[in-house]
């Protein structure tokens, strides 16, 4: 007789190069059990733990350490178990950022050299270590050029060779729900006898329009490698991208006026929320909080009145025209020359112009759009929040608006500090995209077969 049967087992997930547990989340709220995790740096470690396990009563924690110097036994995985892997490897030596930062250090520090572009092969030996029976693999688009060669296109080739059937795609969390247009390689790999790829990610959002993505453009040239695989294509009526002001438009007020004092709101303060959710993605990120947390922003007194001024979509040219204005004035107002009094004309210079390169700072600024999603949240905002400046205040965004942009739910607490949490935020994959890689992946290991008895 023949019969259809399905798998029902839980699948677990190890969680490597964790940061602050975005992508584990994800794979969490699909369904996943967290069987462990990694993380080198002590701050995302804790943020992780905490949040995947301790405020669920949950007595476990993330490794913190050094992947390079360790072995999956670390993880205490049980006897038996085969858990799916799941990570991304640090992408600095990858990143046009990353690479510009480690060249301008020296020709001994050129992005090439660095050792972080290697991190993948620590990944992958854990993968076959626990014998995963799925690996999932986050990384940046400008990992398909790394000194001339495609990781994903290496990654894929590496695991076929050990018997899984693997795939290589360019994600935009945007077409995931995510108010944010952010693109990253993924890697899905099932091993052969545990299902097949059969499924990429289904999105749950469309554009709406013509506009191409940076990395679309560039499709055709990625089929030049056989593992490479278009993302799959909205429905036409789904919903439109989330936008910033869907984003952030319930979150409480903070800094309305650009000569207000400046007030810094810790970032364990629960704040009453603006009004009721006004859409999904507002009802999605308060499922169960009340109140929200993290609602903290930089101090930037000499900016906040350039902030106040700037239009949505403005950049660094746009902040140097209106903070000259406001110098001019300054100096009309005060009855200050160049010439007659030097000292005071560059004091007063300094009170109202930003010292940075025009040239090498046009995109460095940039205020945000209510009505369109958010350009790519980055690591950076660990230094400044320059580059996402508020779409109605006149500062920057605070922790929780980049979570937000992120779409890490409200109750995701960050018990860091003001540059940890922002660094973490900037570094994670967003949780939405996430689940909807997790249940790609489970639709693949949970495939329908038809059973011979």
């Amino acid at each position: 007789m023949n019969t259809s049967m399905q798998k029902t087992e839980q699948f677990s997930i190890v969680d490597l190069f964790s940061g602050c547990g975005g992508l584990a989340l994800g794979f969490q709220t699909a369904g996943f059990q967290i069987m462990g995790g990694i993380e080198m740096d002590q701050s995302a470690s804790t943020t992780a733990s905490y949040n995947l396990y301790w405020k669920k009563g949950i007595d476990h924690e993330h490794f913190c350490g050094d992947i390079t110097e360790s072995s999956s036994d670390i993880l205490e995985v049980a006897p038996g178990s085969s858990p799916v892997v799941i990570g991304g490897p640090p992408c600095q030596a990858y990143s046009r950022a990353g690479r510009a930062k480690l060249n301008s250090l020296g020709e001994d520090r050129s992005f090439h050299l660095d050792s972080r572009g290697k991190l993948y092969e620590d990944f992958l030996r854990f993968a076959l270590e626990l014998d995963a029976p799925a690996v999932i693999m986050e990384n940046v688009p400008e990992s398909v050029n790394y000194n001339g060669e495609n990781i994903p296109h290496t990654v894929c080739e590496f695991l076929e060779e050990n018997q899984y059937e693997a795939v290589w795609t360019v994600l935009n969390s945007a077409d995931y729900g995510v108010p944010q247009i952010r693109e990253r390689v993924i890697v899905m790999a099932v091993k052969r006898g545990f299902g097949e790829i059969a499924n990429l990610p289904a999105p749950t959002h469309n554009r709406h329009s013509d506009y191409r993505t940076q990395y679309e453009a560039r499709f055709p040239g990625f089929k030049e490698s056989r593992f490479f695989r278009e993302p799959n294509k909205p429905e036409k009526d789904a919903p439109g991208w989330v936008t910033v002001g869907d984003a952030l438009s319930d979150l409480p007020p903070l800094f309305t006026d650009p000569d207000q004092p400046y007030s810094l709101t810790k970032l364990n303060v629960r704040l009453p929320y603006n009004h009721e959710p006004q859409n999904d993605f507002q009802r999605r990120m308060r499922s169960v909080a009340d109140k929200v947390s993290g609602h903290a922003f930089r101090r930037t007194l000499r900016d906040f009145r350039i902030f106040n001024d700037m239009a949505p979509g403005d950049n660094y040219l746009n902040a140097i025209e209106i903070a000259n204005v406001h110098f001019k004035r300054a100096l009309r107002e005060r009855r200050v020359t160049e010439k007659g009094q030097p000292e005071e004309y560059r004091r007063i210079k300094k009170e109202f112009v930003p010292p940075y390169s025009a040239d090498k700072f046009i995109g460095k600024w940039r205020r945000l759009d209510p009505a369109k999603p958010s350009h790519t949240v980055v690591a950076h905002l660990g230094t400044d929040t320059y580059s996402h400046i508020h779409p109605w205040e006149p500062r920057g965004i605070s922790v929780r608006e980049a979570a937000r942009l992120q779409s890490f739910p409200d109750d995701f607490i960050f018990n860091c500090s003001m540059s940890d949490a922002f660094k973490q935020i900037g570094n994670a994959v967003p949780p939405l995209m996430s689940e909807a890689i997790a249940k790609a992946m489970l639709t693949n290991l949970n495939a329908v077969k038809e059973v011979a008895r």
